[in-house]
């Protein structure tokens, strides 16, 4: 065991030391008993720090907390720690094609040794960057950069390594949500379908950790709570015969090109969360208006917003433009009209919703909803199924969405509960890592971009994508990309992973050439996808089974 409860305080190069051990750790089973045995010796203040932080996270994903730093402030203040100049970091960090390894070799032959060093604390860490993370106003920058000096004049290099990457939120050990969930389970002896569900409404492994210390019952017991924001359900793509072959009859809705939005209202009170948990009441108070005029209940809605123009719906790109907005909103407020359309209760008048099936909660959102009710048929009949998706294609939406009537709301799966009937394009939602600089008056630019998917907390190089681009939204992810920078050798340029896009292709095919052993055949930009977090882009696993379902090798 790396820790011991001799030690009430764990040390950061304690934390280091697990997470490298954990870095050189293939197996998942060993990495789930690596943490396991750790986690009972953690001190009750500790024990969510230390989750979020194997995890490569800082704060729970409801919180509005955020770092608010990019690598060229990293990079500032590692060079004034090691006594260099901003550029020879940037170099180190090329040559290294990591900046965690690029950190750990300058505090390793770092000059100034004036400074005064003391050990750091899995709390200190915390606090430090809470406090970076509370910074605001003109001087937040500046205020931003001492505590990261501060940080990393008191780091050794290993510590450094994982400092830095925490900071940038990505640890690169290869633990992910559902190792976290399985440790916690084991090393409370409780059963992890309950640790399961308290994270569903808990949205944090760390503090379900500390619930899981108290027993099953206390995990049992967990609710929604109103302006604590879960995730959203997810859908996986399939065909209307093959839902109802599989479920009998489902519940058909319009499939929407808008950004999902989750409503909280108690009382007059209410805030409205973006698809990556983000707090957008500000950039929607007419939506927010609308919603908060439609019942009298307290409650938690699930549903999607779409602009509207001439009565046909806007491109998805005009909702985002609201949703990104912080200025001007009364302008921008004139000139988009926005319309929510909700599908979905979770909460209601202190009642959590998410267990019971989905027949039950649309027959209690239409009790409290007054207007704004998606509409919804429930068929067994493939025809009047496919009518009701001709029209939604013919009214400007994307397609239906199909739902099993006795199913629960399950928070951040993506299972065949919901199933999304789209026209016969293949779309994936994948992570933009990196890029290669364009060419001619595209010089200035990126031209084309490299996309990750998802595999057990890892992005792995799945595919190239430089089609589809319009000047204009080649000028747009620059702005975006810009200052996510961590390292360039030549053309190439690696990201801080963050951005999400939506690519098209024709097909999947195996490739010696990308990590993820695929590549996509004729991939084709299709939109910016940033109402969704880096955790719901494509894993691993989906790739493999619609490679096999496309009639590939069906041993892959």
């Amino acid at each position: 065991m790396l820790f011991s409860n001799r030690n009430p305080r764990m040390d950061f190069m304690e934390f280091a030391r697990i997470c490298e051990q954990l870095e050189g750790t293939s197996g998942r089973l060993e990495m789930i008993g690596i943490i396991s045995r750790i986690l009972p010796d953690l001190p009750e203040e500790e024990l969510p720090i230390f989750i979020r932080f194997v995890m490569g996270r800082i704060f729970p994903d409801w919180s509005p907390e955020k770092l608010g730093i990019g690598p060229n402030l990293l990079y500032e203040g590692i060079a004034y720690v090691a006594g260099i100049h901003r550029d020879d970091v940037v170099q180190v960090i090329n040559r290294t094609g990591d900046v965690g390894r690029a950190v750990e070799e300058l505090l390793a032959q770092k000059e100034q040794t004036s400074f005064f060093s003391e050990a750091l604390t899995l709390t200190d860490v915390y606090r430090d960057l809470s406090s970076i993370a509370a910074s605001e106003g003109k001087k937040s920058q500046r205020e931003k950069l001492l505590l990261v000096r501060r940080l990393f004049t008191n780091a050794k290099p290993l510590e450094g390594r994982y400092l830095s990457r925490i900071m940038l939120e990505d640890l690169r050990i290869g633990v992910g949500e559902g190792n976290v969930r399985e440790a916690i389970a084991r090393a409370s002896a409780v059963d992890p379908s309950l640790v399961e569900h308290a994270f569903q409404a808990e949205n944090d492994l760390g503090k379900v950790a500390l619930l899981a210390r108290e027993g099953s019952d206390r995990l049992r017991d967990v609710r929604i709570e109103l302006f604590h924001p879960v995730r959203m359900m997810l859908a996986q793509q399939g065909t209307i015969t093959g839902a109802i072959a599989d479920n009998g009859a489902m519940a058909a809705e319009y499939k929407y090109d808008g950004s999902r939005f989750q409503f909280h209202k108690k009382g007059d009170r209410c805030r409205m969360y973006s698809r990556k948990l983000e707090d957008v009441t500000a950039a929607l108070p007419d939506v927010t208006e609308i919603l908060l005029a439609a019942t009298t209940h307290d409650v938690i809605f699930d549903g999607e917003v779409i602009a509207i123009s001439g009565g046909k719906p806007m491109p998805f790109q005009s909702v985002l433009r609201r949703f990104r907005r912080k200025y001007g909103i009364d302008t921008m407020r004139e000139e988009i009209r926005m319309v929510p359309n909700v599908f979905d209760l979770l909460y209601l008048d202190g009642e959590t919703l998410i267990d019971l099936p989905f027949s039950e909660r649309r027959k209690k959102l239409e009790g409290v909803l007054s207007a704004h009710l998606a509409p919804e048929i429930v068929s067994d009949d493939p025809g009047e199924i496919d009518r009701m998706y001709r029209d939604a294609l013919a009214a400007g939406h994307e397609g239906l969405m199909l739902k099993v009537p006795g199913s629960p709301y399950t928070p951040g799966v993506r299972g065949k509960n919901w199933i999304k009937i789209k026209p016969d394009v293949d779309t994936l939602d994948l992570a933009v890592i990196g890029a290669d600089w364009g060419e001619g008056k595209r010089a200035h630019l990126f031209g084309s971009f490299l996309l990750a998917c998802q595999d057990q907390g890892e992005l792995v190089p799945l595919s190239r994508v430089a089609t589809g681009f319009s000047d204009e939204q080649l000028q747009e992810i620059f702005a975006l990309l810009k200052d996510r920078v961590i390292s360039q050798q030549g053309k190439e340029v690696r990201f801080e992973p963050g951005m999400v896009i939506e690519v098209g292709y024709s097909e999947i095919q195996k490739s010696p050439n990308y990590e993820s052993g695929f590549a996509l055949r004729f991939p084709r930009f299709i939109r910016l996808r940033d109402d969704k977090s880096i955790d719901e882009i494509e894993t691993l696993d989906g790739i493999r089974e619609r490679y096999r379902r496309q009639g590939g090798n069906h041993g892959a």
